[in-house]
């Protein structure tokens, strides 16, 4: 029977709990070793995803209706307008008392909204289920906090507090403006607990193995339940250290490698994906040697695209293209325009000149943007831009004009197109606008992309001739193609074209070498043209593009592209 490998183990154990004995580190590793007595499969592929491969990220109740359990609710609608999918991304559906979810109550229940573990399997045997393993905090309603306040267990050691504020940790690096210290009673002492986010949402101490083992149980329930994918949510903040940034710290690495070690032994079908929004440096190094994640959320993609597009310059956008480093095989990027946190402003940092964030800031909010911000070093900046995508292509640098799907479009068909796995976040796919109503209701700016759809509405909207049919065919489309290519494989090479700044273009190469397609995108509303003999077309192959099925009968002419227009030319038409 195969077994954990324990010196592995056992040496990750050694180096995240370096003031631990060796009798303890062994009773760590003997408790795991417990937990994880078999492996569920023994069949171990490399080939964790292909071009047929491609998110959807929802909440359980993006969809609902009435007397009807969301789960049940989401998987009609998924059945019938999302069959291309091969992955969801159910946001957290447990129990929750803030944060649209992201404040869990108890890790392994369902919100009865919701449903039960039964609607999560009629899904899960249809689609490759991710599921948000939120490893940072927890709510203050958790039964592990409020035994913390009692000092019983499970939960007397699972908190960080202090009988003062925090006050010496002054370079913390966090993504709110709040304070990081929340005043408690543990036994009618007065105490304080840290809070990277809100004080909703009380930090776990990872310095405990028992907040570990607690951990790795949940991992295994989450894949016994049929999850195929653990989103590692706010993952960088996960240890913290007096003197430190208390974000990318090495135990924190060590942890997540500790955590794909076990998940690769007990299921080689799940992956792990790290939530991390730093800046594109920080973030390549949650691949590790590829011994961390599977896939890292490519979360400078986003911004760069929007910005490249509004403004009509691919110059940041093909610079940083041109230097992310190609995954290594048995990694990928995870590639997505939007999602429901926003537009993540800190991956931006080192690439936009500050003068450029700025007019870029500016034409969001003048697009009906709201911001959030972070304090660092005593200084405020912009986190996060709130908005849905469609409305934050309202205007350019330009202003206003009646392009605004055209530029949705397109955004899309570059994503479709670069190396990584896509993600489309279903507001993006159903063509929602910003929801002030939903943001008034519950005065949190995020909430203005997080509309929730009552089915029938929906349903109606893409039936008949809608902006909202319009845009979900045209994904859709870009899907089903997509699907059909192999030099669209996630591991795919990808080379960044050296075109004209209103023009960005990359070339894809099948693993194989038996594809080539070349990713061209007009970021402007005026025709442009370029020659083909710059991107140095082979001459006895036929060339097709695959968005217009139209063949390139002359390689040594020019073509001219109309406004946000994209052309994805291929060697093998398919």
């Amino acid at each position: 029977m195969e077994k954990l490998n324990y010196k592995t183990l056992y040496n990750y154990l050694s180096l995240i709990y370096k003031n631990r004995s060796t009798q303890e580190i062994g009773e760590i590793c003997k408790a795991i070793k417990k937990l994880f007595p078999k492996s569920l499969n023994k069949d171990i592929s490399n080939e964790k995803w292909s071009e047929k491969d491609c998110f959807l990220i929802t909440y359980a109740d993006t969809v609902s209706k009435k007397s009807q359990n969301n789960l049940v609710t989401l998987n009609v609608f998924l059945e019938k307008y999302c069959k291309e999918f091969s992955y969801i991304h159910i946001l957290p559906f447990y129990p929750y008392s803030s944060d649209d979810g992201f404040a869990v109550i108890d890790y392994k229940k369902i919100e009865e909204k919701h449903g039960e573990w039964k609607d999560f399997s009629k899904l899960s045997s249809k689609f490759k289920i991710m599921c948000d393993l939120v490893i940072n905090h927890c709510s203050s309603k958790n039964y592990l906090f409020q035994n913390f306040l009692e000092q019983l267990d499970p939960g007397s050691d699972f908190f960080i507090s202090s009988d003062k504020k925090f006050t010496n940790f002054t370079k913390v690096v966090r993504p709110r403006s709040s304070e990081i210290s929340k005043k408690i009673k543990i036994k009618d002492k007065n105490c304080y607990v840290w809070c990277t986010f809100s004080h909703d949402q009380i930090d776990f101490n990872f310095k405990s193995p028992n907040v570990l083992l607690f951990f790795l149980e949940v991992i295994k329930f989450y894949i016994d339940k049929g999850s195929k994918a653990l989103r590692l949510d706010a993952v960088a903040f996960l240890w913290k250290q007096k003197g430190t940034k208390c974000i990318n710290l090495p135990e924190t690495h060590l942890i997540i490698r500790l955590i794909r070690l076990i998940v690769e032994f007990y299921s080689n079908e799940c992956i792990i994906i790290t939530e991390t929004n730093i800046p594109s440096h920080e973030n390549l190094t949650y691949f590790g040697n590829n011994n961390e994640a599977h896939c890292i959320y490519n979360f400078s993609l986003a911004p760069l695209v929007i910005h490249a597009i509004i403004s009509e310059n691919n110059t940041y956008l093909k610079q940083w293209s041109r230097s992310m480093p190609p995954a290594q095989f048995g990694n990928a990027y995870l590639n997505f325009l939007s999602t429901h946190d926003g537009i993540g402003m800190r991956p931006l940092e080192g690439i936009l000149p500050n003068d450029e964030l700025s007019k870029f800031l500016s034409t969001l909010k003048d697009s009906g943007a709201y911001f959030t911000h972070r304090i660092s070093q005593k200084k405020k900046t912009v986190y996060e831009v709130n908005t849905t995508l469609l409305d934050a292509f309202k205007q350019t640098y330009r202003g206003k004009d009646n392009h605004s799907i055209k530029r949705f479009i397109l955004a899309h068909q570059i994503l479709l197109s670069m190396e990584g796995i896509p993600a489309i976040y279903i507001q993006n796919l159903v063509g929602s606008r910003n929801d002030y109503k939903k943001v008034k209701t519950t005065n949190a700016f995020r909430s203005i992309n997080r509309r929730n759809w009552e089915l029938n509405e929906l349903l109606s909207l893409l039936k008949k001739d809608s902006i909202n049919k319009k845009i979900y065919l045209s994904i859709i489309k870009l899907i089903k193609i997509r699907r059909k290519q192999k030099a669209f494989h996630p591991n795919a090479t990808q080379f960044t074209l050296q075109l004209n700044n209103n023009l960005f273009g990359i070339w894809r190469q099948s693993i194989d070498k038996s594809q080539s397609i070349f990713c061209i995108s007009n970021l402007s509303k005026y025709k442009k043209t370029f020659s083909l003999l710059d991107i140095n077309l082979i001459s006895t192959n036929k060339w097709y593009d695959l968005l217009t099925k139209k063949r390139v009968k002359n390689i040594s002419s020019n073509f001219t592209l109309t406004s946000y227009q994209s052309i994805w030319l291929s060697n093998i038409k398919n």
